[in-house]
């Protein structure tokens, strides 16, 4: 596991010292245990960890143009891609957003067990969240994968971003019906589209889609 995690990681720009492969290591371990009594991961994607999870969380940590500003991780689940990039990213201040108490119990579990420091656990759903004004304008970036539709991401991410803050959404190959939806509402959101990479999966076939915006200044 680690040799692959550490090789793959620096073949897409992510260097992975000591300590950081220490705490992947008890991080896989934990999500084993926990996944047998919660649903944290599919049985196929367990297997998989490495793959599936870590290195496709760690896919955006070079576009990142604040690698040590405050980034939000919109229903983060079994913590991706938000607790891989802090790993790899020790500087990060993060947030994880997740509305289940299992999974945000989980969560909780695995910042203090590693531990990591500047990160907080909000068990809370985006749309309370963003009714709010706490949270306004509070991050540097914010990152998604797979929770949700562009659109409503976009229009999320336009509440929690600073002027010029980034948003990274992790999708899938198909996405023609829900940009083309999103290129309708970005300037109402005070977004605009900044780039679309494809990165191919190790081991894999499909490609990680990663769709970047940014809010505008002003």
């Amino acid at each position: 596991m680690i040799k692959t995690l550490s090789e793959e990681a620096a073949a897409i720009g992510v260097h992975l010292g000591t300590a950081a492969l220490e705490h992947f290591t008890a991080y896989h371990r934990e999500i084993l245990l926990w996944n047998r009594r919660i649903n944290l991961i599919s049985e196929r994607s367990s297997r998989e960890i490495v793959i599936r999870h870590f290195l496709d969380s760690l896919t955006p940590a070079p576009f990142l143009e604040h690698p040590e500003g405050a980034l939000i991780d919109l229903g983060s689940g079994g913590g991706f891609p938000g607790i891989p990039l802090r790993i790899a990213l020790p500087g990060l201040q993060l947030s994880l957003v997740e509305t289940s108490r299992k999974k945000s119990s989980f969560l909780s579990h695995i910042v203090r067990t590693i531990p990591l420091g500047g990160v907080q656990v909000i068990r809370e759903r985006v749309e309370t969240l963003t009714a709010g004004k706490i949270l306004s304008g509070r991050f540097d970036a914010v990152i998604s994968r797979a929770a949700f539709k562009l659109p409503e991401l976009i229009r999320s991410a336009s509440f929690f971003l600073k002027p010029g803050g980034q948003l990274i959404a992790l999708k899938g190959s198909d996405l023609q019906t829900e940009m083309e939806e999103t290129e309708r509402i970005t300037d109402a959101a005070g977004m605009i589209f900044t780039t679309n990479r494809d990165i191919r999966r190790y081991g894999e076939n499909c490609l990680r889609k990663i769709i970047i915006y940014n809010r505008v200044f002003g």
